[in-house]
Formats: structure tokens, sequence, C-alpha cells
């Protein structure tokens, strides 16, 4: 795969990556913006696609064991504004509440926002485990993605068998793939509904890539 494809417009279009770790995959992909907990993606002013990994231990099937800082589910509600604005992809679990609590719609629907939601397996891009995960996609349509990875049968071992950090690292051709479909996304005036704005929020979150 190559991360710097063509896209709506061109080779070197920019690509936000939002609640990325501090030792994200991305920061050594070209064409890539990325904002870890260190730079706050509070602070992002827009402009550009975007690639999404907001922290979704608030928002997953193990929640009521989660103990995450106040206000850090608003980061993910942050981040599905910030898609439906600019146009990306908003990656989380298969299990995340989040779909329910924004209103997204489930795969095989679309929102008012043209938004819909594609399911994959992270196995398809090299990762051990299965890793179920929905994407959020604004912007670009089902027919328009890049070609997906599919493979039969199930990953390597139990994502809770797995060390923390590979656990959450995104595989690096998964992050190629999210770039190159942010970079096919139409112009933010060309995204239908995109006048949602940033949820205040009243402290850092931590970097996703961690669902």
């Amino acid at each position: 795969m190559n991360g710097g494809r063509v896209g709506a417009s061109g080779i070197n279009r920019q690509v936000a990556v939002l609640f990325a770790r501090g030792d994200s995959v991305y920061k050594s992909l070209d064409g890539c913006d990325v904002w870890d907990e260190a730079r706050d993606a509070r602070n992002w002013p827009g402009g550009c696609p975007v690639v999404a990994h907001p922290p979704c231990r608030a928002w997953g099937k193990l929640k009521a064991f989660a103990k995450p800082r106040p206000h850090e589910k608003d980061l993910a509600r942050m981040a599905v504004n910030h898609v439906r604005k600019w146009g990306g992809v908003l990656e989380h679990p298969a299990t995340s509440t989040l779909w329910q609590d924004m209103g997204l719609p489930r795969p095989g629907a679309t929102d008012a926002h043209s938004g819909w939601t594609l399911a994959i397996r992270q196995s398809w891009f090299g990762h051990r485990a299965e890793k179920a995960t929905w994407l959020y996609i604004v912007g670009v349509g089902a027919r328009e993605i890049p070609a997906l990875p599919f493979t039969l049968g199930r990953g390597r071992v139990e994502v809770q068998n797995m060390g923390h950090a590979e656990r959450e690292h995104t595989p690096r051709d998964l992050a190629l793939w999210l770039c190159e479909l942010a970079r096919k996304t139409k112009s933010p005036a060309q995204v239908t509904g995109g006048a949602g704005g940033p949820v205040a929020i009243n402290r850092a979150g931590k970097g996703g890539e961690r669902c």
C-alpha cells in the first residue's frame, strides 16, 4: 500500500491524525499532521480531512470497569463532529456505544451527514488479533474507498493475551489505508451537513489508538 496515492486534492493532501499514541506509526508516514496527547487534539484548528482514534475505554464492552478521565467521553464526540465537518474517518471498536450516543448509522445505513459505517477486522491489515472494528466515514462513498485486503479466518491470538502496546498500536497497513481513504474525501464545502463544531471539554484526554 502507498499512503501517498492520489486523493481528492492530490498526492500530498494533508491528513490530520487526531488522538494518536505518542509513539504512533502515523508519525512515520508522509502527509500526516499527528496530534498526540502532548499536542492535545482539542487544539487542532481544522482545515483538512481527519483520521480519528479517540479513546474508547469509556465506550467499550468493559466500560463498567474502565476508569476514564473526567470528560474523556467528550473526546470521541469531538472526533465525530470533526469528521462530519471536514470529512474523513473515525475508528472505534465494533462494540462501541458511541454509535448510539451520537446517532451514528449502523453498517448498511447512512445518516443526515452522508456518513456511513464500515465494519472491518484489523487482522486483515496484519494485527495478530482479530479486532472487530467499525469505521464512521464522511465525504467518500463506498465505491470510492481504497481496496480492502479482505481475508478469511480469525486473528492468531486473543487480544487480551497481547501486550499492552501491541494491543493498542494501529497496524501500519491499516494506518496507510485510513490515510488514503481520508485523502479521497470531498472538500469541506462539499461534505453534506458539515456544520458541527468541537464539543467543549475541560481536561486533556490521552491519545487513542488503544481500542
